[in-house]
């Protein structure tokens, strides 16, 4: 069969994980508008049904149930949403959203608009994975507030996007596969029973 006829091996990892040196040029070339230069990659597989998946996520309210270092997400209208988020030092950063791009049970692409304290722009992608449910896949370019030196601290103090992304998609993980995101703190409803 010839070279151009034959299937190319695809790479299934996120972009952030990939051996190709062109991950950063072909992760922007699939969000809409790239914005940032700090590139993550995470995916999860997750036992539900893709379009139930898609739908809780295009809900921008039911990130917070999941999502740890999100304080609240206004939603705005159909395509734009307001975020507050914990940054190192006990302080929040935030900026409005707008989706730029969505494909139905698909993928949802978006980017922060102008004046955001965190510049970004990412993708969610959601795909079949048989029996084992669906493939769920987190991209992201973000630029850190102050620098590699932001990173650095955000990283020091488990805030950094990286880090969130992961333990994030593993919430969500759970939320979706269990009803409830396991924990190890207790709630106030369980301290005060302990002390009956």
């Amino acid at each position: 069969m010839p070279e151009d006829v034959r299937e190319r091996p695809t790479d299934d990892a996120p972009l952030a994980a990939s051996k190709r040196g062109d991950a950063l040029t072909q992760a922007t070339e699939t969000l809409v508008e790239p914005k940032g230069d700090s590139l993550i990659g995470r995916a999860v597989t997750i036992n539900r049904p893709r379009s139930e998946l898609f739908a809780f996520w295009r809900d921008f309210s039911n990130l917070v149930t999941f999502m740890e270092n999100v304080e609240r997400i206004d939603v705005i209208d159909d395509r734009r949403s307001h975020w507050v988020v914990k940054a190192p030092g006990g302080k929040s950063v935030e900026w409005d959203s707008v989706v730029t791009e969505e494909q139905p049970d698909q993928f949802i692409a978006w980017a922060s608009e102008d004046g955001a304290d965190v510049p970004n722009s990412g993708r969610i992608d959601f795909r079949d994975a048989g029996a084992r449910g669906t493939v769920v896949t987190a991209t992201l370019l973000y630029d850190p507030p102050a620098g590699v030196i932001g990173k650095l601290i955000a990283k020091m103090f488990q805030r950094e996007p990286a880090i969130q992304a992961r333990r994030d998609l593993r919430r969500f993980k759970q939320l979706m596969e269990t009803g409830e995101v396991a924990t190890s703190s207790w709630t106030r409803a369980q301290l005060d029973e302990e002390k009956d």
